[in-house]
């Protein structure tokens, strides 16, 4: 098998990321992964090889954006696969979003909480919802609609989950 950048060295290092449920392999050569970073974690980018994915492209429309805090470039990302500061990631986001999106399953962290805690989110998520319906049937004047979602915010305050301190 032959290097897919240089076309002419055999392939030693094999790359595969899984990209929108499609698998997507890379193979490269030794010269070609030294070259690439592929040895050295902080300065491989993966966007950089897997062509076709439009995750380069993508980081490459803003090319001449500058972080106003750390002064961290869309080259210097694009070398490192990292960000220099937090107002990095509203000074690129435009860009990360789409390649965030392909990366990942999407664009908001979705990490575990305890059951009993979920159950407190699910309650206070669902409560806010029907607050924000009354409120939205009582200035469209739909007084039959704010009855029933006034019963039933009653109906589910009654119901609380009971906060226990652990």
């Amino acid at each position: 098998m032959t290097c897919d950048v240089c076309k002419t060295n055999p392939a030693t290092v094999f790359l595969t990321q899984i990209v929108d449920g499609q698998m997507k392999k890379i193979n490269l050569c030794e010269s070609c992964s030294k070259e690439k970073g592929v040895t050295d974690p902080t300065g491989f980018a993966l966007a950089d090889l897997l062509l076709g994915l439009g995750a380069a492209q993508e980081i490459e429309k803003g090319s001449g954006q500058k972080c106003p805090a750390c002064g961290f470039t869309q080259a210097d990302f694009k070398k490192t696969g990292r960000l220099g500061c937090p107002t990095c990631y509203g000074t690129f986001g435009d860009a990360l979003e789409s390649l965030l999106k392909a990366m990942h399953k999407g664009t908001a962290h979705a990490g575990k909480i305890p059951s009993r805690q979920m159950r407190s989110l699910h309650f206070d998520a669902q409560l806010k919802t029907l607050r924000k319906d009354l409120a939205r049937a009582v200035k469209d004047e739909n007084y039959e609609a704010a009855a029933s979602l006034r019963d039933q915010i009653k109906q589910l305050e009654a119901n609380e989950p009971a906060e226990e301190n652990a």
